[in-house]
């Protein structure tokens, strides 16, 4: 039996009929509309895999319900256009577009079936090389290494691939969160689904409700992170980053189950499995009152730590090769080899930026230097000139860092610093660098400062 749904819109109800019966003995599931009004409703409520569009239709034409719906992004499915008269210019029309074929009235059965299961396949093979594409062309999805943490880590999250329950990821910056969440997609059965990756601190309370919901407006439809996740994974990273507004927001819409578009009506149903993460536990946050504590249950249904470089430096080689074969398939980099010696140096590293300042490292000495191998001076050079720069916590080379990394090292020994000068108070904290009392604790969690030890 077929799985798929199909939506059949046609103004005449024989053709719906006949069309809808021929379907639903072929096993699949049909829904019928009969212009473009009752269209866009049944496109939100079933989410086709495919839409079979007649062209002429007293409300409205197909070519225009056609382009609002891919302007929109109302529909991601195949459609294939039907009609009685249509003359050549509509249909070169309706395939520019990106109609997948047009079928001419009287349909013919055997021609209908062939069609519609052309349609369907080619958007599978679509998904899947999209999912591949879009893996391939960001963050790998092998958790590198054979040492007993990461064996375990990866035993964990295969059973958990096997099912729903939200999951809060804590670890450090640059150890391999979002990796730990695309290895779950490829394991489960939502893998040939999106992975919709999205960092919390940057959405601003007013543009929340959008950027999570969607809007309506005068018929248009802009699908939000919670409808474009459909089938797939919600990654909400940094999770603590989120504004208190915008926490309630997201609440509501997890406790129920259903959300409304701004502007909408109508209850939208998303069938997606939600991942966040944290630099640190956000117990602190929800006592200083900056997180929802009904949201940090509901986040916090299973807890996965996913452990620092320095914990599992015995990967370090093998995270070497790896990085190296990377840039050299993906990006075309020479090929150069790490010696022993250098391996050995490297495991011993302080690796404050785990494996994030790993694979910058290997880049950085794939693009930059010369010979087959990678000597030691060139490493210690990138990472700080000496050993004891390299030993000293927090001093590892900013200048090799992504910038929102360099970014968060200097403010989180900053207000390590000052808390320390101040005697570990909050209010003295905030009074002498001229930061309101709220950000600050919101900051201080998000980096992963104590400051309940500094007292």
């Amino acid at each position: 039996m077929n799985q798929a749904c199909i939506l059949v819109v046609d103004d005449e109800p024989d053709i719906r009929e006949l069309v809808q019966d021929i379907l639903t003995d072929e096993g699949y599931e049909v829904f019928v509309a009969e212009g473009g009004a009752t269209a866009r409703v049944a496109v939100e409520e079933h989410r086709p895999d495919l839409v079979l569009l007649d062209i002429w239709m007293p409300d409205e034409d197909g070519i225009s319900l056609l382009r609002e719906w891919l302007e929109s992004g109302a529909i991601d499915c195949p459609v294939i256009m039907m009609s009685g008269h249509a003359t050549v210019e509509t249909a070169i029309e309706a395939t520019r577009l990106g109609a997948h074929d047009v079928l001419e009235k009287p349909i013919s059965m055997a021609k209908l079936l062939v069609t519609v299961e052309r349609a369907l396949e080619s958007a599978r093979l679509k998904r899947e090389t999209v999912s591949v594409r879009r893996s391939a062309e960001t963050t790998p999805i092998e958790l590198v290494g054979k040492s007993a943490s990461m064996e375990l880590l990866r035993e964990q999250i295969k059973r958990l691939a096997q099912h729903d329950a939200r999951i809060l990821l804590i670890g450090e910056p640059g150890c391999g969160k979002e990796t730990a969440a695309r290895y779950l997609q490829a394991h489960s059965s939502r893998r040939a689904g999106p992975f919709i990756e999205v960092a919390a601190g940057t959405i601003s309370p007013e543009a929340s409700a959008i950027e999570f919901f969607g809007s309506e407006n005068n018929g248009r439809v802009r699908r939000g992170l919670l409808e474009q996740a459909h089938g797939g994974i919600l990654f909400l990273e940094d999770v603590a980053d989120l504004e208190p507004e915008t926490q309630t927001r997201l609440l509501g819409a997890l406790e129920t189950g259903a959300f409304y578009r701004v502007g909408g009506t109508d209850p939208i149903h998303s069938d997606f499995h939600l991942i966040a993460s944290t630099h640190a536990p956000l117990d602190d946050a929800v006592q200083a009152g900056l997180f929802r504590r009904e949201l940090f249950y509901i986040l916090n249904a299973v807890t996965l730590k996913i452990p620092p470089l320095r914990e599992h430096s015995e990967d370090v080689p093998e995270l070497l090769r790896f990085y190296v074969d990377h840039f050299v398939s993906r990006e075309k980099l020479p090929f150069r080899r790490f010696p022993v010696s250098v391996q050995n140096f490297l495991r011993h590293h302080a690796w404050n930026g785990n494996i994030r300042e790993l694979r910058n490292l290997v880049q950085r000495v794939l693009i930059l230097g010369s010979g087959e191998d990678v000597s030691l001076d060139e490493v210690k050079s990138i990472l700080g000139d000496t050993a004891d720069t390299l030993k000293a916590e927090g001093k590892s080379d900013f200048f090799e860092l992504p910038l929102k990394e360099a970014r968060e090292r200097f403010e989180k020994t900053y207000l390590e610093y000052h808390l320390d000068k101040y005697g570990g108070s909050v209010a003295r904290l905030s009074q002498a660098i001229g930061l309101e009392r709220t950000h600050l604790y919101r900051k201080l969690n998000a980096l992963g400062i104590k400051f309940k030890d500094k007292r």
